[in-house]
């Protein structure tokens, strides 16, 4: 027998622990070299674990949901041994075979815990009621491979709601497992579902930013006409050049590089009692995913052609989708911008990304009244909001720092000459 230890890979100097999501082979099961054995979620990215070698999975050392840190062995591969093979007993010993759903509802009694997320989402989609999966994760949480081998054997989706009440029929939450000593809320349901790592950081840095900055909000209005017109003009000849479309990000992410240039103190940041200026700008893109908010970075952004800008977050936007963004494309930045006009947002305060000391807020670009020369007209119009650390930023380079952008957006040709 020769075996090859399998390791949590390096992680980043700012992440100390990792969890283990959900193990994709069982013990006695063959793998091939560079096959991924398991993802790992960071409190900022999803980490994939390919094999070190082929051979045959001899051993589990570490479960579904365990808590890991770099180097950590978690899997041995036995190079020499052949599939189906008995192995050694596992630290994730595999599921029992699914009762009738009665019996299932018995087991899950005593050994059902908190669905993982993947779990969850595969339970409410099967319509699966709260504690019907037994689970032999840790501590007792239901793994994917757990619903999944419950739904192979027979098990039944919940058709009705248990014990319902007369009267109107109550609203359906997703059927997530909670606690099985949770009370029975009858027609007023409640699910507890973990945060997952990328969440609970997110929450963190958030608290961060509001405690430890001293934030306020400037706000503007851009007339985004000249914009739109410019890209009506472009589009067609842009896309055929360049295979991307030309979108409004590409224009805010310029406009910003343009007042950073005018106002470094909005690209600076507080190192204890030190104001950092940086001579560079790496502008995060705070993009939504599935497991919550993340800000990759376009780096040297002012070195960037709109085409390039446009691929770039095109790319981010789709790693993000998939959970591929590594730790290098999330670390660092020097200004961030956030964009809920993608989702029809008016208006907002942006809050700080730490150790940034600026942000802005781009909108939903909608045809609004203002008054030009004196007559009322209709512009699309696009309320711009910037959030500063009033620490190191005074008032005046920020309201200064926000009409540069507007001036640059309104009249997108001082983009060309830097004026």
């Amino acid at each position: 027998m020769s075996i090859v230890e399998v390791k949590v890979p390096q992680l980043s100097e700012s992440v100390a622990e990792a969890t283990l999501l959900q193990w994709k082979k069982k013990p006695g099961e063959a793998v091939a070299l560079d096959e991924i054995l398991i993802e790992i979620e960071t409190d900022k990215v999803v980490l994939e674990v390919p094999a070190p070698a082929a051979g045959v999975l001899a051993e589990i050392v570490q479960a579904d949901g365990a808590t890991v840190m770099a180097e950590q062995v978690i899997a041995k591969i036995d190079t020499e041994g052949k599939a189906g093979a008995a192995a050694p007993a596992a630290a994730a010993a595999p599921a029992a075979a699914p009762a009738a759903p009665a019996a299932a509802a018995a087991v899950a009694g005593s050994k059902a815990g908190i669905a993982m997320p993947a779990a969850a989402k595969i339970m409410a989609d099967s319509n699966l009621a709260s504690g019907s999966v037994p689970g032999t994760g840790k501590d007792g949480r239901v793994t994917k491979g757990d619903v999944l081998g419950a739904i192979a054997g027979g098990a039944k989706p919940v058709t009705a709601p248990v014990a319902a009440p007369t009267g109107a029929p109550k609203a359906a939450l997703p059927q997530v497992s909670a606690p099985v000593s949770a009370p029975d809320l009858g027609d007023r349901p409640e699910q507890r579902v973990p945060m997952s790592r990328l969440r609970a950081r997110v929450a963190e840095r958030l608290l961060q930013s509001q405690s430890t900055n001293a934030i306020l909000t400037t706000f503007n209005e851009v007339n985004m006409a000249p914009v739109m017109e410019m890209r009506k003009r472009f589009q067609e000849k842009f896309e055929k050049e360049h295979g991307v479309k030309i979108g409004f990000m590409s224009f805010f992410v310029k406009a910003a590089v343009h007042a950073l240039k005018k106002y470094p103190v909005l690209n600076a940041s507080v190192d204890g009692n030190d104001v950092v200026y940086h001579g560079y700008f790496d502008i995060g893109i705070a993009v939504g995913s599935p497991r919550g908010l993340v800000v990759p970075i376009l780096r040297n952004a002012d070195q960037m052609g709109f085409a390039d800008i446009e691929k770039k977050i095109a790319e981010y936007g789709a790693k993000a989708r998939d959970g591929k963004l590594g730790i290098e494309e999330m670390t660092g930045g020097t200004f961030s911008i956030s964009n809920g006009g993608v989702f029809g947002s008016m208006l907002s305060t942006p809050i700080i990304n730490p150790p940034q000391s600026a942000i802005l807020g781009v909108h939903a670009t909608k045809d609004r009244p203002v008054v030009e020369n004196g007559q009322v007209v209709i512009r699309p119009i696009n309320y711009l909001a910037m959030s500063y650390d009033h620490r190191i930023i005074d008032g005046r380079e920020a309201v200064l720092g926000l009409v540069a952008m507007k001036e640059a957006l309104e009249d997108p040709a001082r983009l060309l000459f830097d004026i």
